[in-house]
């Protein structure tokens, strides 16, 4: 399948969630592309295809979901869902060989990324800042983890609130809670700012604005009040792990 192909098919999938009273969202790449079009050339400087669509999904919605899904030709793998808690859903449509993840109520890699009641902010995708933590997230950032980090700090400003903004306060409150997603994510922020300057696709202007956007976004996580717990953890440092280790699950990040 092209490229076209899968987006059209995520629409689709969009429409039936939606007819069916279901709450889907698109994560991953997909979900970059759709959301920072003037900058998605830039997944094409790295020769990226879709190898599969991933949405996010509530677990409570999991019957509606299968009923859906199913309808609309998807076969569920039964074991992912056990093996996974209930935390994921693996579907593959048998005429088409077509692959959907689906994450239900978080994403759960080095750290977690919550949904909670948050996918109601948007209409097709994630939010912005879940789709910023999404790669953030990441220890082991990937070059592809920092070309859709930085489509999205050219492609939309930092703020307070959701839709068409990346909402920086939500961000800086979970750093400010919690000791490991603030090193991982600042740490993630500055390789993107040094990153960003070596690429020959981008003009100086756009340069110039991710490492306009990374400083900003650094000030406002730095400028957020710290939990107690956060303090106890930070004069513990670097020297016990602040991660999970992703193991087995390295493949499904390099899909997102």
């Amino acid at each position: 399948m092209d490229k076209q192909a899968f987006e059209d098919e995520a629409e689709r999938l969009l429409k039936a969630a939606d007819a069916g009273g279901i709450t889907l969202r698109v994560l991953g790449a997909l979900a970059f592309a759709r959301r920072c079009p003037r900058h998605a050339y830039l997944q094409e400087t790295l020769g990226r295809a879709y190898t599969d669509i991933d949405f996010a999904g509530y677990g409570r919605q999991v019957g509606g979901i299968r009923s859906v899904l199913g309808k609309e030709g998807y076969v569920e793998d039964e074991m992912t869902y056990v093996e996974s808690e209930g935390s994921r859903m693996v579907l593959t449509h048998p005429r088409t060989g077509l692959h959907l993840d689906v994450f239900l109520d978080q994403l759960s890699f080095c750290h977690t990324v919550r949904w909670d009641a948050r996918m109601q902010a948007e209409r097709d995708t994630i939010p912005l800042a879940e789709m910023l933590l999404q790669k953030m997230q990441i220890v082991q950032i990937n070059e592809k983890d920092i070309i859709d980090t930085i489509m999205l700090l050219l492609e939309h400003p930092l703020g307070d609130t959701d839709g068409d903004v990346i909402n920086i306060r939500l961000v800086a409150d979970i750093c400010a809670k919690d000791w490991g997603w603030w090193r991982t994510l600042t740490m993630n922020l500055g390789k993107v700012r040094q990153m960003a300057q070596a690429y020959p696709q981008l003009t100086a202007v756009d340069k110039q604005r991710v490492a306009e956007q990374v400083d900003a976004a650094l000030a406002r996580i730095d400028a957020a009040n710290k939990s107690l717990a956060w303090k106890m953890r930070a004069r513990v440092g670097d020297r016990k792990k602040w991660y999970r280790d992703v193991g087995d699950l390295a493949p499904t990040i390099q899909d997102l």
